[in-house]
Formats: C-alpha cells, structure tokens, sequence
C-alpha cells in the first residue's frame, strides 16, 4: 500500500490571524493603570510645553535639565503607552518587554 493512503490528515491546519501592529487593546493596562500612565504622559507633555513658554532666564542650566527630563518623560511615557496598548506587546514577548 502506498503510504499517502495509509496516513492521512488528521486535523485541519490552523487560520492564522491577520496581522495587524496598530490596533488599538487594552489587555496589558487594566484598571488603574492605563488612567495613571495616560495621565502621566499628559502631565509630561504639559511639563515640557510650560518649559518652552520661558523666554528669559538668568541662570538657565537648571531649566535645561528640567527640559531634557521632561522631554525624557514624555517619550518614555508615550513608548510605553504605544508597547503596551499595540501588538508590539505580543510581537516582541513579555520576557523582552519585562527585561527592557
């Protein structure tokens, strides 16, 4: 007998799901979470848009540093809203987005 006859498919193969990285979910911020991190994106942006209304200053280093931290906030912020809330969450594995 010829083997094709003998062993025949058992299952159906699997439907993959589309791919689609910028759908919007929010498995990985439940509760209280995706509120604070939303509102502490928000209050970043804000930080750095107070920072670039100062027009004059006498003794500005102090000022530049707030401006680099809070610029740095702001992306930071953002990067996570956008890792956590897209499928970059389920691309990338929860081992690599834990260990960043």
């Amino acid at each position: 007998m010829e083997n094709g006859a003998v062993y025949n498919e058992t299952t159906e193969p699997q439907a993959k799901q589309p791919h689609r990285p910028f759908v919007c979910t929010l498995r990985h911020l439940r509760g209280w979470r995706l509120p604070i991190k939303a509102l502490q994106t928000i209050l970043s942006l804000l930080a750095v848009i107070c920072e670039e209304i100062v027009e004059n200053c006498i003794k500005c280093g102090g000022l530049y540093f707030f401006e680099f931290i809070s610029c740095s906030a702001f992306l930071l912020s953002l990067l996570i809203l956008c890792v956590y809330c897209t499928a970059v969450y389920e691309t990338l594995g929860e081992d690599k987005v834990q260990r960043v």
